[in-house]
């Protein structure tokens, strides 16, 4: 894929990015594009930073270490997967933003090591699917809190909603992450992020409050 199509389709996502604030109100800016190089080669996320954008994101512990070791400029990485405890040191000193806090056991290993640790953002399983990593809608609050205690950065909550057939299918479920949110920073009194939206529904995921948006194949192609 020449660095033309992946410009053309990054310009796009960023159009629709801007369209989709501007109905809820918001700035461009309120909202970061991550792009997933899930499964791409260096050379395809290459063309993306010729093409101006800065912000990437992995899934897979090694994937992201090595890219982000080859790849030059100064870059901002997120891991965006669930992290296995035995890869925190290879995702740790790499990345900007770990997407998927889920459980327990990672506290000890995320906060282990050099300086201190990234911050990270509680993933909530809202649509309470047994294959789902993440913690129930009913105990965000209570888990937060206890990780905060113990020394995690927390700076907000990420999901993924069940799949549906269309875009709208996912909005209930990005209308309680909001709230989820909103309690949450309402609480603590400041900011939160709120990670939500890839390519099939991140225009709805931005309507309804969306901070940080994962997109990939909108970016990269199939």
């Amino acid at each position: 894929m020449d660095a033309v199509s992946v410009a053309a389709r990054l310009r796009e996502v960023v159009q629709r990015v801007e369209t989709a604030a501007r109905r809820s109100g918001r700035d461009r800016d309120d909202v970061k594009i991550v792009a997933i190089g899930k499964g791409r080669p260096p050379a395809v996320l290459e063309e993306a930073i010729e093409a101006g954008h800065r912000v990437f994101g992995e899934n897979r512990g090694q994937e992201l270490a090595s890219k982000a070791d080859l790849l030059p400029g100064e870059l901002e990485w997120h891991f965006v997967g669930p992290l296995q405890t035995n890869k925190v040191r290879m995702v740790r000193p790499r990345v900007a933003l770990l997407h998927s806090f889920d459980r327990d056991r990672l506290v000890k290993p995320w906060l282990r090591g050099a300086g201190r640790a990234p911050p990270a953002l509680l993933q909530v399983n809202i649509g309470l699917e047994p294959q789902k990593s993440g913690v129930r809608p009913s105990l965000v609050v209570e888990t937060f809190e206890r990780w905060e205690s113990a020394g995690v950065s927390l700076d907000g909550v990420m999901a993924l909603p069940p799949m549906g057939a269309k875009p709208e299918d996912s909005r209930p479920y990005f209308v309680r992450m909001r709230e989820i949110r909103d309690e949450l920073s309402a609480r603590l009194d400041r900011p939160m992020a709120l990670s939500m939206g890839m390519t099939d529904d991140f225009e709805v995921a931005i309507e309804e409050g969306s901070t940080i948006v994962r997109v990939g194949r909108a970016i990269f192609g199939h």
